[in-house]
């Protein structure tokens, strides 16, 4: 259990990492896209899959994420990464900042998948 705890505690390091880099030059247009889309998840307060869904509700916290950072990472230059740990260290200290855009993009997929379910089954039953 406690390494467990130590990685969770280092991916959440990596991704402020992350969250510090996306904006250096010296990574491609690409890669700060990608994560930029990683981080703006990993900090959305809602998930794409609920979490009360059995087992998919968990799936993007336990293996979406941790891959999107691990790829991010590998993908990066090193010594963006080493610039960036000692302030991702304080950083992380504070609160985790809530990405409310991507967070309201989720809910308005969820509601546009609710009006085109509706109009479906309309169509199909009435």
């Amino acid at each position: 259990m406690q390494t467990w705890k130590r990685r969770a505690k280092e991916l959440k390091r990596e991704l402020f990492v992350l969250y510090l880099a996306y904006k250096d030059p010296r990574v491609s247009r690409w890669l700060r896209l990608f994560t930029l889309c990683v981080v703006a998840y990993a900090f959305s307060p809602i998930d794409l899959v609920p979490d009360f869904i059995p087992i998919l509700g968990y799936l993007d916290d336990l293996i979406l994420v941790p891959l999107g950072i691990y790829l991010a990472l590998k993908w990066m230059p090193n010594e963006v990464i080493a610039e960036y740990r000692a302030q991702a260290a304080e950083l992380a200290k504070k609160e985790k900042p809530k990405n409310w855009l991507v967070g309201g993009l989720i809910i308005f997929l969820y509601v546009a998948l609710f009006v085109w379910l509706l109009q479906f089954l309309a169509e199909r039953f009435i």
